[in-house]
């Protein structure tokens, strides 16, 4: 495909390149984002989701919410992901959330964007407003920033949606998802977040940003305290899904 951009714009690049080279976050090799477009094209795949949790569906089941939706309709009312949390990509997610590869939310944004376009296009149905999951205080000292907030910052400027990062608040420190046993998340996370009493989201369309849905307890408890606002629609907006088995 022909650089069709500017003159100009292409030499800077290219200068940019010989003096600042960088390298695949995945194969080492030469890479002018944090992934190297061989990498994306072999680990990004678009595969069949339920629109609702976006757990993998079968191909002629795209359209359709799976049967544990059907079965109990979660609080939010869809799922956008542009990956699932396997290897190597979820190794890319634990750099940017333990390891402070802050290069990497960009890329994950702009990997996002191209997922989120084809659902979108035509019909008018991005988010109002995007909000990244918070952390708690003494984990946002701790780590020094918010993975959540990485991403959705330039994901918020691609998509033309402003970000409100202080539109959630974290009323409690709760212990890692990751650290829980499967039946003790959903209580783990129960009235850990609350709504900011200066933003108003009635009848709005909210955008949860984060970097990982895993089990879903974080974002339902989320989703349902956001309706309880008033929010007329929920969609969670996920850089990576892990799959059911994992």
């Amino acid at each position: 495909m022909p650089d069709l951009r500017p003159l100009p714009t292409r030499i800077l690049h290219a200068l940019l390149d010989a003096l600042l080279p960088s390298c695949c976050a995945l194969c080492g090799g030469h890479a002018r984002a944090a992934v190297c477009a061989e990498c994306e094209r072999a680990y990004v795949l678009a595969v069949p989701r339920c629109p609702c949790c976006a757990n993998p569906t079968g191909a002629l089941d795209t359209a359709r919410h799976c049967g544990a939706c059907l079965a109990q309709a979660p609080s939010f009312d869809a799922t956008w992901t542009a990956c699932d949390y396997a290897a190597p990509l979820d190794g890319l997610v634990l750099q940017l959330k333990f390891g402070a590869q802050l290069a990497l939310a960009p890329w994950m944004a702009r990997v996002l964007h191209g997922a989120i376009v084809p659902i979108v296009h035509p019909a008018p149905v991005l988010p109002d407003v995007l909000c990244p999951v918070p952390l708690g205080p003494a984990r946002l000292i701790e780590r020094g920033y918010n993975q959540a907030l990485e991403v959705a910052r330039p994901l918020a400027r691609a998509l033309g949606v402003p970000v409100a990062p202080q539109l959630l608040h974290r009323l409690r420190e709760t212990a890692p998802q990751s650290g829980a046993a499967p039946g003790e998340r959903r209580k783990n996370v129960r009235g850990a977040f609350d709504v900011a009493s200066s933003v108003d989201v009635r009848g709005r369309h909210v955008g949860v940003i984060d970097d990982v849905m895993s089990s879903g307890h974080t974002l339902e408890e989320v989703a349902a305290v956001l309706k309880q606002a008033g929010a007329a629609r929920v969609t969670n907006i996920v850089f990576a899904r892990t799959p059911p088995h994992a």
